[in-house]
């Protein structure tokens, strides 16, 4: 039986992580916009074009790209101490966090010359926003399952057909980065699989947007028909395309935004205790929660350091992801008996409408970027159970 417990050595941030988290809290008191903290919460869901350019130039999207693309340059643990402050005040940022996160680094990686200097200097501008194509009608999180499939043409490019769903803000992006069936059928699994980038502009593209239970529309499902992609929409080798998606997972499920989803109601449960009497049951309660995002964030950081070593710790991820969404769901939970055991709290108006919307949104924080139960099978089979 192998252990993961001495990958996660613990990390300090770099000495010059301090500095730098001092002038993004100033860039943050500068343009961010007032908004109430039900709308805050929404945070790496809120959707705001204008603050994502805003941040682009100061070099802090795609701020682990080369210079030479218009990023900054920076290492991994600055951007881990931008997501912590973006994610603490609840800034809008869903504009520019999939081609951030995911998207730039995995086409700086894979990516061809040419696409690396198309698309990475558009990603830097907050000119170019990227949404995820991995989950399909009827396959729920299995995602070797994979049917849409784009077929090679004699011209070199290639005809798209097929389904995406759950795509986070596909109608509001320009590029979607695609896991397609290249060769072989479903039942091949991971053989035949590849990475295409599709611009979301092209005939036979339809984006219907899907609506949740709190009334937002940042999901849609998307579908191909007939869709004609050039030669050069290819990501990496063909038939790579596991191989490429698994390190792409790795930048989603690894930062703090999979620790921080709540962080929000937890800052307005806290300001809300401090006009009142402390009562001892809410001290004891956020006590413990504190004590296991302390844990959480120092986990998260050991995986940041591993990716900054140029590593893809899928498994450590996985579970810094799974532990994550758990206290992240725990918190709107929590909130809720608070609220409903306090009659002082819930007269306050700002906190009972963001416990309301967590509470909404939270069941789908176990969903996204992959189930707990497809998380919990990547992580025995690393501990050698399975």
């Amino acid at each position: 039986m192998h252990s993961l417990f001495g990958t996660f050595a613990l990390t300090a941030l770099p000495a010059g992580a301090a500095a730098f988290r001092q002038e993004v809290k100033a860039f943050l008191r500068d343009h961010l916009p007032a908004l109430p903290p039900d709308v805050r919460a929404r945070s790496w869901m809120g959707f705001d074009a204008g603050f994502s350019r805003a941040l682009a130039r100061r070099g802090w999207v795609g701020i682990t790209l080369p210079a030479q693309y218009g990023g900054a340059g920076l290492d991994a643990f600055s951007r881990f101490v931008l997501v912590e402050e973006l994610l603490a005040c609840g800034a809008p940022v869903s504009a520019h966090w999939i081609a951030d996160r995911q998207s730039g680094p995995l086409i700086l990686r894979y990516g061809s010359d040419a696409q690396r200097a198309f698309y990475l200097p558009r990603i830097c501008r907050a000119e170019a926003f990227f949404c995820i194509g991995m989950s399909e009608p009827n396959s729920g999180s299995d995602l070797a399952s994979v049917a849409t499939r784009a077929v090679p043409l004699p011209d070199g490019g290639w005809r798209l057909n097929g389904r995406k769903i759950w795509t986070t803000n596909a109608d509001r992006c320009h590029f979607m980065l695609a896991l397609v069936r290249t060769s072989g059928e479903a039942g091949d699994r991971q053989k035949g699989l590849s990475q295409v980038i599709v611009d979301l502009s092209l005939p036979g593209v339809t984006v219907r947007p899907i609506h949740d239970l709190a009334g937002d529309a940042h999901f849609s499902e998307v579908s191909f028909d007939d869709v004609l992609l050039p030669a050069d929409a290819l990501v990496g080798q063909e038939g790579a395309g596991w191989e490429q998606v698994n390190a792409e997972l790795a930048f989603e499920r690894s930062g703090p935004e999979r620790l921080y989803s709540s962080v929000v109601l937890l800052d307005a449960w806290m300001t809300a205790l401090r006009r009142m009497p402390a009562v001892q049951r809410d001290v004891v309660t956020i006590g413990r929660i504190m004590a296991q995002l302390a844990t959480l964030r120092a986990m998260s950081l050991a995986v940041t350091a591993r990716l900054a070593a140029g590593e893809s710790p899928l498994v450590e991820a996985a579970l810094v992801k799974d532990l994550g969404t758990g206290l992240e769901q725990s918190i709107g939970a929590l909130a809720e008996a608070a609220l409903g055991d306090g009659m002082d709290l819930a007269a306050d108006a700002d906190l009972y409408r963001t416990a309301a919307y967590v509470s909404q949104i939270s069941p789908t924080y176990s969903l996204r970027g992959g189930t707990r139960e497809i998380l919990r099978g990547m992580i025995a089979r690393g501990l050698g159970l399975r």
